[in-house]
């Protein structure tokens, strides 16, 4: 199994080498190519996806006919459409490579399966939601309360990595801004 994925793992919950190889046994590599789709709107979501290099978006299409970006998932992050994956219903989402990706599938049949012998991973997965709502909250927290200037800034800051690996357009559409209105913020900055 991916090194970083263990460690990933280890971070959260205690997991024993007998019981990473079980994990592994689940998991189902795959490549795709920057521009390609994981999910269409549509579709039904039965997988989660652990990434292992490369970037992910996740967005909709509002009523405007414009792309909207939800978040983005990047080297060591886990994404899906968890409300179809969940509840079983067709997607309004899409989940599309930024760039040449390779991850590992854990599909939602291998995910029930593996919690049954595993209950600990159940666990595992609990604490990745609470992980991933915390961050969500402060992301409509920071929406809320900071000015455009500020809630770029923060975001560059707390994810340096995304400055440099996702397109200034596509930051835009994840803050609710402009691609015009973060060209002047960092024009500023210079």
């Amino acid at each position: 199994m991916n090194p970083n994925l263990i460690d990933y793992i280890r971070r959260y919950i205690h997991i024993t080498d007998a019981e990473i190889e079980i994990f592994g046994t689940y998991l189902q590599a795959k490549k795709i190519k920057k521009k390609e789709y994981l999910l269409k709107e549509g579709n039904t979501c039965n997988t989660r996806y652990y990434i292992t290099k490369g970037c992910l978006r996740l967005y909709y299409i509002n009523s405007k006919g414009n792309e909207q970006i939800i978040h983005f998932g990047i080297d060591n992050w886990w994404i899906t459409d968890y409300e179809s994956l969940i509840n079983q219903n067709p997607c309004k989402l899409y989940i599309q490579a930024t760039e040449d990706t390779e991850l590992l599938e854990l599909h939602k049949d291998a995910f029930e399966e593996l919690c049954q012998k595993l209950p600990k991973v159940e666990r595992l997965f609990r604490i990745i939601m609470e992980k991933t709502y915390i961050a969500s909250q402060k992301r409509i927290e920071y929406m809320f309360s900071l000015t455009g200037e500020e809630l770029y800034n923060t975001f560059i800051s707390s994810n340096p990595e995304f400055a440099q690996r996702v397109p200034q357009y596509m930051i835009a559409s994840l803050l609710g801004m402009t691609p015009e209105f973060i060209s002047k913020v960092r024009a500023k900055k210079k």
